[in-house]
C-alpha cells in the first residue's frame, strides 16, 4: 500500500446527516454543517457556514454582527463530540457527549456573516469515558479562535 492510499484509508467525513446521527443537536445549536475530514478518533476538520440568517445575529450585535465566541467553542465541541462518536461505531449507540471543562480559550478575530469557519480539533488524551481536545477555528486561513475542552460519554437517560 502507497503511502497516498494509507492516508486516504484512515480519513473519513460526514454531511450533515451523518452529523445529525452522531449529535443530538438540532437547530438553532447545530453548529456544524460537515465534517470534511476524520482521522480516526485522533482530529478532525469541522466547517460551519456562518449566514445572516443565524438567529444570534438579531441581538449580537445590531448592525454589527458578530458569532458569539461561546458559539464557536461549541462548534469546537460537536466537531470533536462527532469525531469521537463516529470512531466508536455502534458502540455509540445511546451515548451523549456532556462538555465538562473549556480553558484557554482565546478569540482573535471577529467571525460575521459569511465567514466559513473550518473547526480543527486534536485529541489531546482520553481516559475512559472522558476526552480532552484542542480546537482551533479559523477563517480564510486566520485563526480566529481557540480552546482546549474536555467532555465525557455518558449513556442517555432512558425516558420513562
Amino acid at each position: 500500500m502507497s503511502d497516498a492510499e494509507a492516508v486516504t484509508e484512515v480519513l473519513g467525513s460526514a454531511d450533515i446527516k451523518r452529523v445529525m446521527e452522531l449529535l443530538p443537536h438540532r437547530y438553532p445549536m447545530l453548529m456544524i454543517d460537515k465534517i470534511i475530514e476524520m482521522r480516526g478518533s485522533e482530529s478532525a476538520i469541522g466547517i460551519k457556514n456562518v449566514s445572516a440568517n443565524e438567529p444570534f445575529f438579531q441581538g449580537h450585535f445590531p448592525g454589527h454582527p458578530v458569532m458569539p465566541g461561546v458559539l464557536i467553542v461549541e462548534a469546537m465541541a460537536q466537531t470533536a463530540g462527532a469525531l469521537v462518536l463516529s470512531g466508536l461505531g455502534a458502540d455509540a449507540e445511546g451515548k451523549i457527549v456532556y462538555f465538562m471543562t473549556i480553558e484557554r480559550a482565546r478569540f482573535r478575530k471577529p467571525v460575521q456573516p459569511g465567514d466559513v469557519l473550518h473547526i480543527h480539533v486534536t485529541k489531546i488524551h482520553s481516559r475512559g469515558p472522558v476526552w480532552k481536545f484542542s480546537g482551533e477555528a479559523k477563517v480564510d486561513g486566520a485563526l480566529v479562535a481557540e480552546a482546549e475542552y474536555s467532555a465525557m460519554i455518558v449513556d442517555q437517560a432512558s425516558k420513562a
